[in-house]
């Protein structure tokens, strides 16, 4: 899947994933908030444009929405301060984190690595780019997901316990940054099941509007 943003091209090359990043959401999780960024992987495969249909995979029973904020890294950086993190984004969309929940429960008591609940085919569904100019505010950033016109989902990138420049800055001192790389950077509270013929909106007055259909 290459990415579009405006007359620029990337290859995504690594997805990287923020659990536990808002506090409610924590909390409904049953949790206890980390001391650093929690993060896992999913590969480039589970990558899903607006408009396709999903379909729900066979080996889990329990599929929940995740919205989240998605930065594109646009300049390749090591050691990157938080305040040059925002001249290392080139673009910023709205994206799912879907995740089989019964799996992931599952997986965790045996204390067995979850990439089977989160890094499935078609579990990374992904909005098209508005660019960062440095107009955008990366702390004010609202957002909501909806299911069959119903509200799920509502947060804002102001409520991240690790705000995106911080993501950007701990990443880059363990890995170096691609230009291609996503941050999926956390979901807020509300997540919560999908079903066969469930329409998923997400929503933001600065990002856009993107939809996926559940098969």
């Amino acid at each position: 899947m290459i990415l579009q943003l405006g007359s620029q091209h990337y290859s995504p090359q690594r997805i990287f994933c923020i659990g536990k990043n808002y506090a409610e959401h924590v909390k409904e999780l049953g949790g206890s908030a980390p001391g650093q960024p929690v993060v896992f992987m999913k590969p480039v495969s589970c990558l899903v444009p607006p408009g396709e249909t999903i379909r729900i995979p066979a080996h889990g029973n329990n599929l929940h929405h995740e919205a989240e904020v998605v930065v594109l890294i646009g300049a390749a950086g090591k050691d990157i301060l938080e305040s040059d993190a925002a001249s290392h984004i080139a673009g910023l969309t709205l994206g799912l984190d879907l995740t089989l929940r019964d799996v992931q429960s599952d997986m965790k008591k045996k204390g067995w690595p979850w990439e089977i609940s989160k890094a499935f085919d078609q579990s990374a569904p992904l909005g098209t780019w508005t660019p960062h100019d440095g107009t955008l505010p990366l702390d004010n950033i609202p957002f909501q997901c909806s299911v069959n016109g119903v509200v799920r989902q509502t947060g804002n990138s102001v409520e991240m316990m690790f705000p995106i420049p911080h993501l950007v800055h701990y990443l880059s001192g363990i890995w170096e940054l691609m230009e291609g790389d996503l941050i999926f950077t956390g979901t807020p509270s509300g997540v919560g099941p999908l079903k066969s013929d469930d329409r998923v909106t997400l929503h933001s007055d600065l990002l856009g509007t993107f939809e996926w259909l559940l098969a």
